[in-house]
């Protein structure tokens, strides 16, 4: 079950980020940006689900592609600062999991509820660290790599956007 974390929870979860622990919870949701938790579905049928999350995500709407957390947090504010007011590109800045296999599942829950919820999204991409195991991570859930910089690398979605009618 997919669920945007309410304040005290992101406070609690995002210490645990092993991608970007410098970014504070503030930043996290803030201006365009939202932090979202896989959890156990409710229903469960054998056991009593648990209350802590599965995997952890945070993804900010952007009208750009960004090359860095600088510009990440530029162009998902920009609108509140007189820049560009739509936003078309979903930015998924860092992930984690605490169960194998929720990472992946979390990033495609995601994707599917944004293509449900934000029609105005064109472009869906990654602003991963320059590792091996975010390459690997990517290319294997079928991104393609779009860009590498010098603190970070790109990899685009969009092809998962292809039900979208915008």
């Amino acid at each position: 079950m997919l669920q945007q974390l309410i304040p005290a929870e992101i406070d609690l979860y995002t210490k645990d980020d092993p991608v970007r622990p410098h970014i504070p919870a503030e930043f996290r949701r803030s201006h365009g940006r939202q932090v979202w938790g896989l959890f156990e579905d409710k229903y469960a049928l054998y056991d009593e689900p648990s209350h802590k999350p599965r995997a952890i995500i945070c993804v900010a709407y952007t009208w750009d592609i960004p090359t860095n957390e600088q510009e990440l947090e530029r162009y998902s504010h920009a609108h509140s600062r007189g820049g560009p007011l739509s936003t078309d590109t979903a930015v998924f800045y860092t992930v984690w999991s605490y169960d194998a296999g929720a990472g992946r599942e979390i990033v495609n829950t995601l994707a599917a509820h944004i293509l449900d919820t934000r029609k105005e999204i064109e472009q869906w991409v990654t602003l991963s660290p320059l590792t091996e195991m975010a390459s690997r991570f990517h290319i294997k859930n079928g991104a393609v790599l779009h860009s590498v910089h010098d603190t970070c690398q790109v990899f685009e979605y969009s092809h998962l956007l292809k039900g979208n009618d915008t």
